[in-house]
């Protein structure tokens, strides 16, 4: 009786101890299965973000917060960026950079004196882009003459024309604000490059729902070919673009900076359009043009 009680117990025993391992060979299978579904999701995440990053390229337009930077302070920085680009004026102001994988490749600047000190129709907008070590890139100018003249045919609606000109190209790439603004509906702006003597169109479209400053980049095909993003946690502005690659040749992606970079001027520039053309209508303003901008519109083909 004895015995028998004991194999009972030596059999209930060896139960508990086969459900306890089976229980614990369980466990560790779908913690294994676990980790190779977490490893293959992590994989299956990280070849997405690669084809994302091969199809488009990125950058980003960081503005400073202060004039303080460390590009252009102190007397001697500034006299040292003057000697090497002769497009570093003395009233250069740099106020943002130009970041690509994670590095910055660019910067951008301003002249204050003709936006900040200057008035009535001397008062422009002048952008440069130049290279990290200062080497100048390209030059985005407010077209004033121009842009009143679209403003006076929209009845007011500020259409801001601002002119581009690269250090690599023959032809002078116009940016244009439109004219064609209802009320509450986004802005446009279109362009065109020249490619093989051919001419190529692009519109940027300002999104419905919009606090940062973000847009869309359309082909003359009406493709989503790129992005601007502007972050509205950015205290001065920052804007992360993307062009998608196919695209992404040097011209369309200057354009794309220079444009990045003006957005943070661009409800300035209206004002200021708007505001010209309220003291033409009204005879307070005689119309003149400053003489940097008035050589802009010279005839190449004039006898000289």
């Amino acid at each position: 009786m004895a015995t028998s009680a004991i194999m009972a117990e030596a059999n209930a025993a060896a139960d508990d101890a086969a459900r306890e391992a089976r229980a614990e060979v369980l466990q560790r299978t779908r913690a294994d299965e676990a980790a190779d579904g977490g490893e293959a999701k992590i994989s299956n995440r990280t070849a997405r973000a690669s084809t994302s990053d091969k199809e488009w390229h990125k950058f980003v337009i960081d503005v400073w917060l202060t004039d303080l930077n460390p590009t252009e302070f102190g007397v001697y920085k500034r006299h040292r960026n003057r000697a090497r680009s002769r497009q570093f004026t003395q009233d250069m102001d740099i106020y943002a950079d130009v970041i690509e994988n994670g590095e910055r490749t660019g910067l951008m600047g301003y002249r204050k004196t003709p936006w900040k000190e200057n008035t009535g129709m001397d008062r422009r907008l002048i952008f440069k882009l130049f290279t990290k070590s200062m080497g100048w890139k390209a030059t985005m100018d407010l077209m004033i003459g121009r842009s009143l003249q679209l403003t006076m045919g929209a009845r007011g609606l500020p259409v801001t024309a601002y002119s581009i000109n690269t250090d690599d190209d023959d032809f002078i790439i116009y940016l244009e604000r439109s004219a064609f603004k209802l009320p509450l509906f986004p802005e446009h702006f279109s362009f065109f490059l020249m490619r093989d003597g051919k001419p190529e169109y692009f519109r940027l479209q300002r999104a419905f729902i919009n606090v940062g400053g973000d847009y869309t980049l359309y082909d003359q095909n009406n493709n989503n070919i790129g992005y601007v993003d502007g972050q509205i946690t950015s205290i001065a502005g920052k804007w992360k673009c993307g062009l998608k690659t196919e695209y992404a040749d040097k011209k369309l992606l200057t354009v794309l900076k220079l444009f990045a970079g003006m957005i943070i001027f661009n409800r300035g520039a209206r004002g200021h359009l708007w505001r010209l053309w309220k003291d033409v209508i009204a005879g307070r303003l005689q119309p003149s043009l400053e003489h940097q901008e008035a050589d802009l519109y010279k005839n190449p083909r004039r006898v000289r």
